[in-house]
């Protein structure tokens, strides 16, 4: 696979199987090349600034309008009503969400996309939803887009070959994806296969502001890769079922063809991916902690200054060499909504109980930090420069939005760790 670089750049790409198809000198020719449809994808509305304007022209064998109508599609458990059940302010830990069994029971990444968490509505266009995904076979004669907001995907077990309109990915664990809004796609799995998405309503992800930083470091532009142009010119008689998530809900339409034939595309609306071992991460040197900030990858803001709607953080592997400090992460009571996940390894504040593939949620000025065992070997540690975090990975979703719990959260996917408060338990008194 090839891709291009560069966060939010002006791309071009054509299949070499058709040179020339890109036309010249504009976007809506009286008979684009090779006989082909041109077809803007907005991202944005078109009166928005320049910095901020987002679309790309597809050229097509035949326009995404020729399909048959919508219809309600009962499938998967999506969901953005936070009314399911109570609001629940403890702090929140799921074991490892269990991967069904291909010959049981076959799921492929639609069928297998649950709703953990959320808050606010699309039709207001304000809002995020925290998913799990579970599957174990492919999506075959079908694909997916997103007409509610942006997916960031975070495989965590297996990975993930996606087709887009725009071309090809090869998404595997340490690496996210973040397809948007109206993109097309379709998730090729290579066996039991499981992850985390991020979906965000009414804003897109973006690079954050670097202030004092300078001009480098976090994660750099030119890491982020876009994928070429590729398509397939594909009848298929038996029918090929596109579906719309509209309003939190699905629906399927058919059409006789693959939706992924476009033969050349132009524009700054992408897919894009970025491997999370390529994050430049800054630290203190001297003493204390710098907020957890330091450690964004992307961030979709809200309509405040300085307030995320939803930030996606990483905790990678790192030097520790502050003095005199507690160097785990410290005892915490936020205005944020914390929603951590573990791709692999060992969290540094709860070596055990909090696994790859499971998840927690800390909510809104809900107390949380390290457990009573990490809290008292780091007390005592003699406090030499080390690494942090070695063959470790875990993630936060960050929102300033109050996150609801849904049924399956709570109650149906039958994990959620009901003796998590009592990895505190144990902390005692030092007070003398």
């Amino acid at each position: 696979l090839q891709y291009m670089s560069g966060f939010g750049n002006e791309h071009v790409s054509e299949d070499p199987r058709c040179p020339g198809a890109l036309p010249e000198g504009q976007n809506n020719p009286q008979v684009c090349p090779y006989g082909l449809y041109a077809e803007q994808l907005s991202g944005s509305a078109f009166t928005c600034p320049r910095p901020t304007n987002k679309r790309s022209w597809l050229y097509r064998i035949l326009p995404s309008v020729c399909h048959k109508p919508f219809e309600p599609l009962k499938e998967g458990h999506l969901t953005h009503n936070w009314d399911e059940v109570e609001p629940d302010p403890n702090q929140l830990r799921w074991k490892p969400f269990e991967i069904p069994k291909a010959p049981q029971n076959k799921l492929d990444f639609v069928s297998g996309l649950h709703t953990l968490c959320g808050a606010g509505e699309p039709r207001g266009r304000n809002g995020i939803a925290i998913h799990i995904f579970v599957c174990n076979t492919s999506m075959l004669n079908r694909c997916l887009y997103n007409s509610d907001g942006d997916f960031l995907i975070v495989p965590q077990q297996g990975k993930l070959l996606i087709t887009t309109e725009f071309g090809k990915m090869l998404v595997e664990p340490n690496e996210i994806c973040v397809i948007q809004q109206g993109m097309r796609f379709n998730v090729e799995v290579f066996g039991e296969t499981r992850g985390y998405i991020l979906e965000v309503y009414g804003a897109h992800f973006e690079l954050p502001d670097l202030g004092p930083i300078g001009a480098n470091g976090l994660a750099n532009p030119r890491d982020f890769l876009v994928p070429v142009a590729w398509y397939e010119d594909c009848q298929v008689p038996g029918g090929y079922t596109v579906i719309s998530k509209y309003q939190g809900k699905l629906f399927a339409a058919q059409q006789d063809f693959s939706p992924f034939n476009v033969v050349a595309w132009h524009g700054n609306y992408t897919p894009y991916k970025y491997h999370l071992e390529k994050f430049m991460v800054i630290n203190s040197v001297a003493f204390d902690h710098a907020d957890p900030s330091i450690f964004t990858v992307l961030t979709a803001k809200s309509t405040r200054l300085g307030v995320a709607l939803a930030d996606f953080v990483i905790f990678p592997p790192r030097w520790g060499v502050a003095n005199n400090t507690f160097r785990p992460p410290y005892y915490h009571r936020n205005c944020m909504s914390e929603f951590m996940g573990l791709i692999k390894g060992h969290y540094e504040a709860k070596e055990e109980g909090f696994q790859p593939g499971g998840a927690s949620l800390h909510s809104m000025m809900t107390p949380h930090g390290p457990d009573a065992e990490c809290f008292e070997k780091a007390s005592k540690a003699k406090l030499e420069p080390e690494r942090v975090a070695e063959g470790t990975m875990a993630f936060m979703f960050e929102s300033s939005l109050s996150l609801a719990i849904t049924k399956w959260g709570l109650q149906t996917s039958e994990c959620l760790d009901k003796n998590y408060y009592k990895c505190w338990e144990p902390l005692k008194s030092h007070f003398n």
